[in-house]
């Protein structure tokens, strides 16, 4: 597996996929994990069994897993790494497949029957954890997938699990918007508006009636209407679109915790690193050591 360094430091895996395959996959057990943060331009479909206790970073997403875990990555910027952390397993059980974006082209995506797949891959430009009921529904085929001798049938079983993975309706988006530098992509016009105006105005003092103004509600309708849409309430969005782009300098700049925390749009220090380590499990200062310790410098 080689590796080179970018500007900011984060590991650029070069994967051993073959232009002339769909897929590359690797099964290995492991007592420990060692890899660094890294990112690479490939898709890539992680599944790890019996790693309790594991930490899973995924751009600014940082959790202990359990089990099992199941995550999909289709972003060619999003850093991210499985660390050991308080695991103590001594078989360790990883399957990683690696796919490039051009596997299924414009073309294809575009057809009736690849539309759940095409809207999963998108989703996952800031990576997507899947339930554990998903991957019971794939277990079978992802365990036999490396052994399968003939290739033709090993990419019926792939896509046989991208599909069934695309019909789950509890999977979880990892990295926020903003640290991925993604644009969200809303189904309502009016949704649309409203987040391009937030990520456009997130250092500014945003209020309830401005935004409904914006979507030509009243602020009691337009708050339903948010929350329907989107699953969040308008201040919930507002805050993690902030932290996101304030993980994202944590991660990239040497300004202060207090520079970024005002940069940002919060306008309390105490308030930030309270909120900050709610919603991301750690302390800002945390959050900065943590991404600088598997970091490699070139």
């Amino acid at each position: 597996m080689t590796t080179t360094g970018d500007s900011n430091h984060i590991i650029r895996e070069i994967t051993p996929l073959s232009d002339k395959d769909c897929f590359y996959i690797v099964e290995r057990y492991k007592t420990e994990f060692t890899y660094p943060l890294h990112c690479h331009a490939e898709y890539e479909l992680t599944f790890i069994e019996k790693g309790a206790d594991v930490k899973r970073i995924v751009g600014d997403s940082v959790e202990v897993i359990g089990d099992y875990d199941l995550v999909l990555i289709t972003g060619k910027d999003l850093e991210h790494v499985w660390e050991q952390h308080t695991c103590v397993s001594s078989k360790i059980r990883e399957i990683t497949i690696q796919f490039s974006s051009d596997l299924f082209n414009q073309s294809l995506l575009n057809k009736n029957q690849f539309d759940s797949i095409h809207k999963m891959l998108e989703s996952a430009s800031m990576g997507i954890s899947f339930p554990m009921d998903a991957i019971l529904k794939v277990y079978d085929k992802l365990n036999t997938l490396a052994s399968e001798k003939e290739g033709f049938y090993a990419v019926i079983k792939f896509l046989t699990i991208l599909y069934e993975l695309s019909h789950c309706e509890n999977a979880r988006t990892l990295a926020s918007s903003s640290f991925a530098r993604m644009e969200l992509n809303a189904d309502s016009r009016r949704v649309k508006k409203v987040q391009e105006y937030i990520n456009s105005h997130y250092t500014e003092e945003i209020r309830l009636h401005q935004m409904a103004d914006l979507a030509g509600m009243t602020p009691v309708a337009f708050s339903r209407f948010f929350k329907l849409r989107t699953g969040k309430s308008l201040s919930d969005f507002i805050i993690d679109i902030r932290l996101g782009y304030a993980a994202r300098q944590l991660v990239d700049s040497t300004h202060s915790i207090s520079e970024i925390c005002f940069a940002c749009g919060f306008n309390n220090l105490s308030n930030f690193n309270r909120i900050f380590k709610k919603k991301k499990g750690c302390s800002p200062k945390e959050f900065r050591d943590n991404y600088r310790k598997t970091k490699i410098l070139f």
